[in-house]
């Protein structure tokens, strides 16, 4: 299959029990320390929304969530989540949190139209978590320092995994490098967006690239982002625009970048509207979520979300995503993985 990769003379590292004890493992011990890191409390959250109220995450645009109809509502609709990232910022404003402290919470998800392989599965698992923040903290150097939190949470956890299972070897750089999609573009102007990502972060081994969601100088964005969460628009002190990024690692198991976080300092108001307008999307503004920002009654956060079973992989030295959770596979992906030792779950 063209989208999968297999790597020469894959072994596991693992056995299938000792996989489901390093899970366990990792995800106990992130998620206390993400939580410290960034004073954030647990919260439960919803599989599912309402239609039509703008809760919903987006995505690119065009994925279309799946749906289903309620009996007890009059057969009104509601979608599985795609993300929480709206969701998380209507919480902060009812449960009251002051700035500096934040929530998180285990966000599953349902993706029909993604396009399956190594990394991308039907099921979405991640640990989705925001924070209240200043006007003042609306700005790279904070941003910066909120993604070197949670880069020093994933480093004491691959210690953990390493200390556990001495099988499995360290690789992730002592320290993550910042670059802007913008800077990225003029470095490598004759490659794809995820060829320039692999580059990077194989010369850095780990990589936040920023600004993703907004036209570079190419008439392309880096990446899709819809334009009512991140802020992609806002000129940052660098002198580029946005606020947002992805947090990138080199996999030497897979031989190329894997993405591990979305994040960033969510929109104002005022560059909701902007990224709305420049996205032709002016009607959202009625829509419940819209209507309380622009109104002023939802606080300013940053935020994101980090994949669970694509931390549990890259720590476990795992190649297929399949092998860390369940889930639908085509057959001849199925077949292919097992004759080379990759038994997907």
């Amino acid at each position: 299959m063209s989208d999968l990769i297999i790597p020469t003379s894959y072994q596991t590292p693992l056995s299938l029990r000792q996989t489901e004890q390093g899970i366990k493992l990792i995800k106990d011990f992130f998620q206390q320390n993400l939580s410290t890191e960034l004073r954030l409390n647990r919260v439960t959250a919803p599989l599912f929304v309402l239609r039509g109220l703008g809760i919903n995450d987006d995505l690119n645009g065009v994925e279309r969530p799946v749906n289903f109809p309620i009996k007890a509502l009059d057969e009104q609709r509601a979608e599985i989540v795609h993300s929480l990232a709206k969701w998380k910022r209507l919480t902060l404003a009812k449960y009251g949190y002051e700035p500096g402290y934040g929530i998180y919470t285990d966000m599953n998800a349902i993706r029909a139209d993604e396009d399956l392989d190594n990394l991308h599965s039907l099921y979405v698992d991640q640990w989705d978590w925001e924070a209240v923040i200043t006007a003042a903290d609306r700005n790279l150097s904070f941003l910066r320092q909120v993604v070197r939190r949670i880069y020093s949470a994933l480093l004491r956890t691959e210690f953990l995994v390493c200390e556990r299972y001495p099988e499995i070897r360290p690789f992730l750089p002592q320290e993550i490098k910042f670059i802007h999609s913008e800077e990225l573009l003029r470095r490598y102007p004759d490659l794809t967006p995820k060829e320039r990502e692999d580059r990077i972060a194989k010369e850095y081994g780990a990589v936040f690239i920023m600004g993703i969601g907004g036209n570079l100088s190419n008439g392309e964005p880096h990446d899709g982002r819809a334009p009512d969460y991140d802020d992609w628009s806002t000129p940052n002190e660098d002198g580029f625009c946005g606020l947002n990024g992805d947090i990138m690692i080199w996999y030497p198991v897979l031989d190329r970048a894997v993405e591990l976080s979305s994040m960033g300092i969510r929109v104002s108001p005022e560059s909701m509207r902007e990224q709305l307008r420049i996205r032709g999307l002016e009607s959202r503004e009625g829509l419940y979520f819209h209507q309380r920002l622009l109104k002023g009654e939802l606080p300013l956060t940053v935020g994101g979300g980090i994949g669970q079973s694509r931390v549990c992989m890259v720590l476990l030295h795992k190649a297929h995503v399949g092998e860390i959770q369940a889930s639908i596979w085509p057959e001849q992906m199925v077949i292919e993985c097992r004759q080379h030792g990759i038994n997907l779950i």
